[in-house]
């Protein structure tokens, strides 16, 4: 198994974090690398609740992706198992911080080949994902202000 990791602190609480991944409606504005869009056909962010969705690239092409919610444990942590190729294990893991939430972002690929062959796009696409998740997350802020 190969794990990615990174991480990112986002000045908000970890309930207000985890508000932006159990809402199916905000997890859509801000999942993927850039430029990505989703389309959602089941979002049960429950232990054992499936997402299915199909994510559609700023070139036109499309991704379907079946994955199950393997943990969820609110304002804490969130297992995704992604059960469509590439198989892999996403935990995002939150905890508060000094500047309010520090996300660990951890996705481990069961195939170390697989691995080895998307690291060059799993590498800035967590970064990007990451960097959406903030401005989901700062957007949320401003609209409870």
């Amino acid at each position: 198994m190969t794990t990615f990791k990174t991480a990112r602190e986002l000045a908000a609480r970890p309930d207000e974090v985890y508000a932006t991944i159990a809402d199916p409606t905000r997890l859509a504005k801000w999942w993927g690398p850039s430029g990505f869009t989703n389309a959602f056909e089941v979002c049960e962010v429950v232990p054992g609740g499936r997402w299915v969705f199909t994510m559609h690239g700023p070139d036109g092409a499309s991704y379907h992706n079946d994955s199950t919610f393997d943990a969820v444990v609110p304002g804490r942590e969130v297992i995704i198992r992604h059960r469509s190729p590439p198989a892999f294990r996403l935990t995002i893991g939150l905890s508060p911080s000094v500047a309010g939430t520090l996300v660990r972002w951890e996705q481990a690929f069961d195939d170390p080949a697989v691995a080895a062959a998307v690291r060059h796009i799993v590498e800035p696409a967590n970064e990007q994902n990451l960097d959406r998740l903030a401005a989901e997350v700062a957007a949320g802020l401003a609209r409870e202000a």
